[in-house]
C-alpha cells in the first residue's frame, strides 16, 4: 500500500488513488466524532407542520429503527476479519462506524420525540434487512448490501431535507449526509481489498450479482419510502437515476484496478 508523503484528509485524491490504511480510517472516525454540526433544537417541536410531516412520519419511524442496531453481528464479523488479516485496528474502526450509525439513530429518535411521533419497535423492511445481515458471517457478503443501503440513504436523506422547511430536520439530514459519504468510501475500499486477487472474469460476475441485488434493494426502499421520497421531489425515474449515479461511483471505488497496489 503506498503511503503519501504528507497527511491528507479522508477522500482527498493525491496523485494516484490508494486504499487508506486502517489507521487512517481510525483517525478519521475519531476526528469526526469531535466535529459534529450544531443542531438548532427547538423547545417546542421541530418547526414543521403536521401536514408537512404526514408523508414523512412512517418513513422516519422505519429509518430511525434501522439506524439503531447494536452492531453485534457486524462486530463479530469484523473480529474474524481482523484476526484473519492481522489487522486488529479494523475492529476499532468498525466500532466507531457503529457508534456513528447509532448517533444517527439518536438524532432521528429525538426528531420523532420532539415532533410527537412515537418510535416504532418493528418494521418489515428493517426486519428483512436484519435477518439478511444476521445470516451472514462473511465480511464481503455482509459489506455488499451495506454499501447499497448507505448509497440509497444518501438519496433518502437528501429527499427528506428537500421535503421540509424545518431547520432541525434539515440540519440532522445534513449531518447524516456528511457522515454517509465516508461510510461508503470505507466499505468500497474494503471490498476493493477483498476483491484484489479475484480474476477479472470473476470480478465481472461479482458485479453482475451486485447489480441484481442493488435493483432489489432499490425497489424495496422505494416500496417502503416512496411517499417521503416523492415529498422530496423524487419520482421513480428521478430516484432511480440518482440511485444508479451514486451506486456507479461506488462500484468504481470497489474495483481493485482503480487503485495502486504495492
Amino acid at each position: 500500500m503506498r503511503e503519501s508523503k504528507s497527511a491528507t484528509s479522508v477522500g482527498e485524491r493525491v496523485g494516484e488513488r490508494r486504499v487508506r490504511s486502517t489507521e487512517e480510517w481510525l483517525a478519521y472516525f475519531q476526528q469526526n466524532a469531535l466535529q459534529q454540526r450544531e443542531i438548532p433544537w427547538q423547545s417546542n417541536g421541530v418547526g414543521a407542520s403536521p401536514a408537512e410531516m404526514a408523508p414523512l412520519r412512517r418513513s422516519l419511524q422505519a429509518w430511525q429503527l434501522g439506524e439503531t442496531s447494536d452492531g453485534r453481528h457486524l462486530a463479530a464479523s469484523a473480529d474474524r476479519f481482523a484476526a484473519a488479516t492481522n489487522d486488529p485496528a479494523y475492529r476499532d474502526v468498525i466500532d466507531l462506524f457503529i457508534r456513528e450509525e447509532q448517533r444517527h439513530g439518536a438524532l432521528l429518535g429525538r426528531i420523532l420525540d420532539d415532533a410527537g411521533i412515537p418510535r416504532r419497535q418493528a418494521d418489515w423492511g428493517d426486519t428483512l434487512f436484519r435477518r439478511l445481515r444476521y445470516s451472514i458471517t462473511d465480511i464481503e457478503v455482509w459489506t455488499t448490501p451495506v454499501v447499497m443501503v448507505e448509497v440509497l440513504a444518501m438519496v433518502y436523506y437528501n429527499a427528506i431535507r428537500r421535503a421540509t422547511g424545518s431547520p432541525v430536520l434539515r440540519a440532522v439530514c445534513a449531518q447524516i449526509l456528511a457522515d454517509e459519504v465516508p461510510h461508503v468510501w470505507l466499505q468500497c475500499e474494503r471490498l476493493a481489498v477483498l476483491l484484489r486477487n479475484r480474476s477479472r472474469t470473476r470480478f465481472r460476475c461479482t458485479m453482475v450479482v451486485h447489480r441484481v441485488l442493488f435493483l432489489a434493494v432499490m425497489l424495496l426502499v422505494w416500496v417502503g419510502h416512496h411517499r417521503a421520497l416523492r415529498a422530496g421531489g423524487y419520482t421513480w425515474p428521478h430516484y432511480r437515476r440518482a440511485a444508479y449515479a451514486k451506486m456507479n461511483r461506488a462500484w468504481r471505488r470497489m474495483d481493485p484496478q482503480c487503485y495502486v497496489w504495492t
